[in-house]
């Protein structure tokens, strides 16, 4: 980077120093998660001298935040695709099952942002279109952080509930859809728009009130019509920020759409075929009458529902990855 000329080509540049940070980033980590178990080796073994059981218990809970970071620094490891290190945006529209499909669009809103939570991201939701008695029709997040794509990737596709319905008035079992699609935030504008491809419609946001919602037809909706492509915002306090927000969102649509026309072209042209991520049910998350959460792709399963839906995602990206030939090391 020192070198004479180097930014003089300025996208090259840019995307080495990008390079640099995150793997000055990364050593960081590694060192301070290296200076912590030397402290947290010391201290188990000055407990032990001791007998101090409140100490001992105190150390084992830092081991275990240590474990756990090492985790999700241990998946980061992992990612090699283009975009993995980018931010994106993860959009939930309920599926077939009416209510209990739109509170299930909720329920997967919740957990998301917990699992953002967890991993340290910025999650912003851009629009929410409520549901007609509860929960919510469709919604989009933008997910900021390091490997906020990489993280959320594999989540993309159908993810079905089973569980008494809280809706129907003779409690019977429901089985409830709901559709996830997630986007990388490119820098790079890989789609011209012609302004005749596009209807821009305007409306009043709707939803449970606050401060976030707006007072007047400011929200802003854009169909791309060649593709159908929707882009939505609504939580800017302009029409014109709306709007902005709404065309980055659509740009990143079709760029994502692009690339994947690409590699199913590639995948033809050796022979093979790709099931429709839409049409796929990735994973199922039973309440009833056992419990259990299982991913379809990869057979990890497990009882620790509750767990799940609060956001403990890890064990189902740590082995979409391993099955996708990139595991962990």
């Amino acid at each position: 980077m020192s070198g004479p000329g180097f930014w003089d080509r300025r996208d090259r540049a840019t995307d080495v120093a990008r390079r640099v940070e995150r793997a000055k980033n990364a050593l960081a980590r590694w060192d301070r998660a290296s200076a912590e178990l030397d402290e947290i080796s010391l201290l188990h073994a000055m407990a032990l001298e001791a007998g101090d059981e409140a100490e001992a218990a105190s150390v084992s809970r830092r081991a275990s935040l240590l474990s756990e970071a090492l985790r999700a620094f241990n998946v980061e490891l992992s990612f090699v695709g283009e975009h993995d290190a980018s931010d994106c945006y993860l959009s939930i529209n309920a599926g077939a099952g009416g209510t209990d499909s739109q509170d299930w669009a909720e329920m997967l809103l919740r957990m998301y942002g917990r699992f953002c939570e967890r991993m340290g991201f910025a999650a912003t939701m851009l629009e929410a279109s409520p549901g007609d008695t509860a929960g919510i029709r469709s919604t989009t997040l933008e997910v900021k952080g390091e490997y906020a794509y990489g993280n959320l990737r594999n989540e993309a596709g159908v993810h079905r509930l089973v569980r008494l319905s809280p809706y129907d008035a003779a409690h019977r079992r429901h089985t409830s859809f709901a559709a996830i699609t997630v986007t990388p935030v490119t820098a790079e504008v890989l789609v011209e728009l012609d302004p005749k491809d596009l209807r821009i419609d305007t409306y009043r946001s709707s939803g449970a009130g606050g401060q976030h919602v707006n007072v007047t037809d400011s929200a802003v909706r854009i169909t791309h019509l060649p593709t159908g492509l929707v882009a939505s915002c609504q939580n800017e306090r302009s029409q014109h920020q709306n709007k902005a927000t709404a065309m980055r969102v659509l740009h990143a649509k079709l760029a994502d759409l692009l690339r994947r026309q690409r590699a199913e072209k590639l995948e033809e042209l050796k022979g093979e075929t790709r099931e429709n991520e839409w049409g796929s049910q990735i994973r199922s998350y039973v309440l009833h009458p056992y419990q259990l959460v299982k991913d379809h792709r990869t057979l990890v399963e497990t009882g620790n529902v509750d767990d799940v839906l609060d956001g403990e995602l890890l064990p189902f990206i740590e082995a979409c990855l391993r099955s996708a030939g990139s595991s962990p090391t």
